[in-house]
Formats: structure tokens, C-alpha cells, sequence
């Protein structure tokens, strides 16, 4: 069960920069806009004790809205060829310490963005920041994941750069956010050694949603009994197309390859956009050169 059933909710979202989340809000949709408006967002129901038929009914619904803001926040970061990751984990994971290593790195070769999702504080934007790369808090009170509804708000007051990569730390949590597309490119789920290789065997819903998981705080394996093979062979087992890159943001392993991973996907962003805006670009030039003939045809 997701979060119309699990307790959480209550709580009211809240963006840096913003008092509250009830109204409704724009940003550019292709040529036009489009509105979020007032809805209820998935992490906010509660509902204890209500029947089961009704239950999924609603459950359905949520989903159903939280895909339309999804499928608007996609199409918002196409139009600007921005690669999105939805980094998702369990609590404890190093996924916060693995982001910050990341955008170091990766500042100097492409624009790069955060948003951060946290029940409280703004912390997490705050180490962030301190790299030199922009980040947005999003705190859900006691919503256990952030949904398409927050992060289309936190996409028009961030507005991030065309052309670059655009990291959305989800709340730390291995059920709810397998449910709910932001508008990503891919999920990416991090996976500390620390944890236990049965993780996915446990979370088989965050690991088949996930187009890739990072096997992170490699770095501990002698010091833990941990088999690595046996954790790769589960998560497939969930999801046989999963892949998987073993690092460390202390020591650096795996680095390189999670690096090259970002780039080729974010090269890809640019070129379907730049693809978009020539395919637009030559049909205009086409529509243009047939009002051009039929005007000297009339005359």
C-alpha cells in the first residue's frame, strides 16, 4: 500500500521561497503553459480505517494526477534539454555525501541543479550550495516522499539551466517513491554496503522501478560481511535490466563510470531537444516557403 493507506501525510509541503504549496502555479509547457493548480498532492491523504474498494479508487486518482504533473514536468525539462535523476534510497545510504562529490564534479563540465526533499530542515541544500551549484529545499512535513505537484513548483522557481543535469534527491524512503514519477529521466537507487544485500528482495517495487542502482560505501566491504554478488543477483532477479555501478564518494571508486554514466545521458537530453528545435525550425521554413509561393502565384 502507498500513501493513502501507510499514515503519513498531514503535513503541509513547504519550497525555500514559498509560504505554502495551495495555489496554483505556471511554467513554460512547450510554446504554452501549463497550471498544477489546487490539488490535493499524494503525500498529504490520510485516510486510517477507510475500506478497501474506496481505498484504490483513491489511490488510483492520486496517481493519475501526480502522472499528468509528471508527464507536464517532462515535457518542461525536454523542451530545455535537462537530464533529471530522481536519486532515491533508504535513510542512512550516503546519497547525500554521494550528490555533493557528484556536482563537485561535475560543475566545471555542465550546468547542474538540485532539488533537495527532506521532511525537515534545509540542510541537505545548505551542503549543496556550499559546492557552488544551485539547490532548492523542499520540505514535506510528514509526507514520506516528494511528488510531481512539489517539484513542478520547485521547477518554476528554480528554473534550471538548458542543457544540463538536474538531480532531484528524494526523501529517504524505499517504498512510497517507487510509485510516483516526477518527470525524471531515470530512478536511481543507492544501495549502501551497510544495509544488507537483500534490500532488494525486500523493496522489490523501488529496484524494478530503477533504471540503474549505485552500490555505494564500497569502501567498507572488508569490514563487512557483505556479498556483492549475491546483491547484484537479487536486484536482477527484481529487474533484469537494472544496471548496477559499484562506488565510493569517500574513496572515489566507481566515480569515473557514474561520471560517464550522467554525460551520456545528459548528451542525449541536448540532442533530442536540439533535434525538436530543428524538425520546428524546418517547418516553419517549409510553411514560410509555401505562403511565399502561393503570394507570387496571386500575383
Amino acid at each position: 500500500m502507498m500513501c493513502t493507506v501507510c499514515g503519513c501525510g498531514g503535513g503541509e509541503a513547504k519550497i525555500e521561497g514559498h509560504d505554502h504549496m495551495d495555489h496554483s502555479h505556471d511554467h513554460h509547457e512547450g510554446n504554452g503553459q501549463h497550471r498544477h493548480g489546487d490539488e490535493v498532492s499524494p503525500a498529504h491523504v490520510h485516510a486510517p480505517g477507510m475500506k478497501g474498494r474506496r481505498m484504490v479508487q483513491i489511490e488510483q486518482d492520486i496517481l493519475a494526477k501526480n502522472q499528468r504533473h509528471a508527464d507536464a514536468n517532462r515535457r518542461y525539462l525536454a523542451e530545455l534539454g535537462i537530464f533529471a535523476l530522481n536519486l532515491v534510497s533508504s535513510p542512512g545510504s550516503g546519497k547525500t555525501t554521494l550528490l555533493v562529490r557528484t556536482v563537485e564534479a561535475l560543475q566545471h563540465r555542465l550546468p547542474v541543479a538540485v532539488i533537495e526533499g527532506d521532511q525537515q530542515t534545509g540542510r541537505d541544500a545548505e551542503r549543496i550550495r556550499a559546492t557552488g551549484v544551485p539547490a532548492l529545499q523542499i520540505n514535506t512535513g510528514k509526507g514520506c516522499h516528494l511528488d510531481a505537484h512539489m517539484v513542478g513548483h520547485g521547477l518554476e522557481q528554480m528554473q534550471p539551466p538548458a542543457c544540463g543535469v538536474l538531480f532531484i534527491e528524494n526523501v529517504g524512503n524505499l517504498v512510497c517513491p517507487s510509485a510516483f514519477d516526477l518527470g525524471e529521466a531515470h530512478k536511481v537507487v543507492v544501495l549502501s554496503v551497510t544495509e544488507g544485500e537483500d534490500k532488494p528482495l525486500k523493496y522489490p517495487d523501488m529496484f524494478h522501478a530503477a533504471d540503474l542502482m549505485l552500490l555505494n560505501k564500497v569502501d567498507l566491504l572488508p569490514y563487512l560481511e557483505f556479498d556483492v554478488d549475491a546483491c547484484i543477483d537479487y536486484a536482477r532477479r527484481i529487474n533484469p535490466k537494472l544496471a548496477v555501478l559499484q562506488v565510493s564518494a569517500t574513496r572515489g571508486d566507481g566515480m569515473a563510470a557514474w561520471l560517464d554514466w550522467i554525460e551520456k545521458g545528459a548528451g542525449l537530453a541536448r540532442h533530442d531537444r536540439d533535434q525538436v528545435l530543428w524538425e520546428r525550425k524546418t517547418a516553419l521554413e517549409q510553411e514560410l516557403a509555401a505562403l511565399q509561393s502561393r503570394l507570387g502565384e496571386a500575383n
